[in-house]
């Protein structure tokens, strides 16, 4: 019976098949494993300009690279919140996130990323970042908290979103406002007569939608990546901050590179940079145009009132030392 069923026709086919799919299978070269893998977590989601800009990066990377580095890239905090991010890059656990004025946390100069009121624009912006202050803070990374800038992307101005529209300081009246773990933003929004809550920005929108807190604000790209006109209806054009975050590595991360490698890495960051500078660009325009389509309603608001209602105490915030740097920096932006 055994032997019957081993010379059976159908049967002797489907072993024939077997041993071609495994013999063709056993041809297929194997993927070598990356030297270098490299783990990125975000806080932003798949269709943010900052996620487009690290998978391109790692893309060109790779191909560069002839497959030696590979970069993963993690969004929307699954990895890790901001500052833990930091912590786990400086622990060795993970290797690249993006961070700004958090780095506070580690050196105070970091402030100067996200200062209220300090910059009107990109022009602003740039010229810090080119300038004395910029180098000091790069400098400051790698040697106070273990990272090392990749660049800079430009985050647009921060705005206030509620469901109740707020044209004047006086209009907050205690408004429970969510902001990042960042000292200068709480004390901006404790002078203008708020009540500012610190918290992740992952918790936000439940919190939002549980009434938790009141607003919160953000550029436009993160508020409407985050799906905030779903619990918010009026966007404050506060325009408070301009700011941007560097694209960071841990520097341990970056000296195990060889200098061959360590030189394709930075040409390739280079290279984000500018792709994710177009997509900001890009994107501005049309972010706001969705946020009204999805029924915000944008409110101009009285821009000197907030500026002079909180001016002081933010300058007043700062130890001597950054008082003297901001000091140095309104002199060179009046005579701009």
């Amino acid at each position: 019976m055994q032997k019957q069923l081993f010379l059976n026709p159908i049967f002797q086919k489907i072993i024939l098949c077997f041993f071609i799919l495994l013999s063709l299978s056993g041809c297929k070269p194997v993927q070598a494993e990356p030297e270098f893998l490299l783990r990125t977590a975000l806080l932003v989601n798949e269709e943010h300009t900052w996620y487009k800009a690290f998978v391109y990066f790692g893309e060109i990377l790779e191909e560069r690279s002839k497959g030696r580095i590979k970069v993963e890239v993690y969004p929307s905090e699954q990895l890790a919140k901001e500052i833990e991010a930091i912590r786990l890059i400086q622990a060795d656990v993970i290797d690249m996130t993006t961070t700004g004025s958090t780095l506070t946390n580690w050196f105070e100069v970091a402030t100067f990323c996200e200062l209220p009121f300090l910059m009107q624009d990109s022009i602003d912006m740039n010229r810090y970042i080119n300038g004395p202050i910029g180098t000091l803070m790069e400098k400051e990374m790698i040697t106070k908290s273990g990272l090392r800038s990749l660049g800079h992307f430009e985050r647009g101005p921060r705005h206030l979103t509620s469901n109740r529209p707020i044209r004047h300081p006086d209009d907050l009246d205690g408004l429970i406002v969510r902001v990042p773990n960042v000292p200068s933003f709480v004390t901006l929004w404790k002078a203008l007569g708020a009540k500012p809550t610190p918290m992740a920005f992952s918790e936000v929108f439940t919190s939002l939608q549980q009434g938790t807190i009141e607003a919160q604000e953000n550029p436009f790209a993160l508020i409407n990546n985050a799906g905030f006109a779903e619990v918010q209806k009026y966007l404050n054009l506060t325009g408070h901050v301009i700011s941007w975050v560097y694209p960071v590595i841990g520097e341990k991360q970056f000296q195990r590179l060889p200098p061959d490698l360590q030189k394709i890495f930075l040409l390739a960051a280079d290279d984000m940079q500018a792709y994710e500078h177009r997509l900001f660009l890009e994107n501005e325009k049309k972010v706001q145009d969705e946020l009204k389509a999805k029924g915000m309603e944008f409110i101009e608001v009285d821009k000197d009132a907030f500026q002079e209602k909180c001016e002081a105490a933010i300058y007043n915030s700062l130890s001597p030392e950054m008082k003297k740097i901001y000091d140095q920096l309104k002199i060179e932006k009046d005579a701009s």
